[in-house]
């Protein structure tokens, strides 16, 4: 085409090229036919190089901007103060009964002529330093244990569910090509709003019962999960000689809780922080939540009920045979990824 999508004006190849053939005296009518433009066209552009002596691409005016340089830099640094802040919030921001209030569609041009763009923030784990030497160590301790060395542990876990949908996302606004700041990542709610929250473990022949955890868990909910359901059910079908995993959470390695495990003669399987990608039982969520997409609950109650009744009883099933329906081995090969991994940071 001889003019570019948007642009009245003929583009700087399509001039050069009408001016050669004008200087290699071709009527004003070939190149307008061969470029299909007016001949009026091909006139004013051989006009202007006669003038200016060279190829000049004149940019159209086009529609005033409806805000004024004050506000594009009010507009660009609202923004960079906070890059959580959307167009709506912008707008808010920027609102001034003196000036006239820009559209939210004129602010994210604004922002967007300034390098700024809408940018949806990656969920990915911030594992510090020494978390990550301590999963390294962990993974080289365990790297070779196979059905034997984990056939008495426990593995257990707390775990969300929504009565619908999800957490959501948050757009954020940040400059091309730097770097995602961890200061800016998303965050979901855990506790409180519309959700259920359970407590599982399951062994290499067994799954426990799923316990439903009230409000806020607490270091005293936490040992009584751990006296009247965990501990019983893990005599019945572990025995006593068994290891115990739990995550590092802060009522998880209370004094209270401690001290129960000291007193119960539990043994409590070292784990290193910021590594839920280790624990096999993550397997089982998966399960559950695939079973419970797009089902709806109207409570907390029909949703803990949805879980007992329709989607544990199917998890069940294929995981009573232990470890080859539970994927432990898979959680073999994540200590090995791990290592693998991380040792090349």
């Amino acid at each position: 085409m001889a003019r570019p999508p948007g642009n009245k004006n003929l583009s700087k190849d399509v001039q050069e090229a009408i001016v050669r053939g004008r200087i290699n005296r071709m009527t004003n009518k070939q190149p307008a036919q061969q470029f299909q433009v007016t001949v009026q066209a091909v006139g004013q552009v051989w006009k202007r190089y006669m003038i200016n002596k060279q190829v000049v691409v004149a940019p159209h005016p086009g529609r005033p901007v409806s805000t004024t340089r004050n506000m594009d830099r009010n507009i660009v640094r609202s923004s960079r103060e906070d890059p959580r802040r959307n167009s709506t919030d912008i707008f808010k921001a920027v609102n001034s009964p003196i000036e006239p209030a820009p559209s939210r569609r004129t602010i994210r041009r604004r922002l967007n002529a300034h390098g700024l763009f809408g940018r949806r923030p990656v969920k990915k784990p911030f594992i510090s330093k020494k978390n990550q030497k301590a999963r390294v160590a962990w993974a080289k301790a365990h790297l070779h244990w196979g059905r034997k060395e984990w056939a008495k542990h426990v593995w257990s876990d707390e775990s969300k569910f929504n009565l619908f949908g999800s957490d959501g996302t948050k757009w954020v606004r940040r400059p091309i090509g730097t770097r995602y700041s961890p200061k800016y990542q998303v965050a979901t709610v855990k506790h409180g709003g519309g959700n259920c929250m359970v407590w599982e473990c399951f062994s290499e022949t067994a799954m426990g019962p799923l316990r439903r955890v009230n409000g806020i868990m607490d270091r005293y909910q936490y040992e009584d999960i751990l006296e009247n359901t965990m501990r019983p059910w893990t005599l019945r079908n572990v025995g006593r000689a068994f290891v115990f995993q739990q995550d590092n959470d802060p009522k998880h390695t209370s004094l209270h809780v401690r001290s129960w495990f000291q007193r119960r003669r539990v043994d409590v399987l070292d784990w290193p922080s910021q590594s839920p990608d280790l624990n096999p039982i993550e397997h089982l969520w998966e399960e559950l939540e695939r079973h419970l997409a797009g089902v709806r609950a109207s409570n907390a109650d029909e949703k803990f009920a949805q879980l007992c009744l329709e989607s544990y009883p199917i998890v069940r099933r294929p995981c009573a045979s232990g470890l080859d329906a539970t994927q432990m081995p898979s959680g073999h090969q994540r200590e090995r990824l791990c290592y693998e991994v991380l040792n090349n940071f």
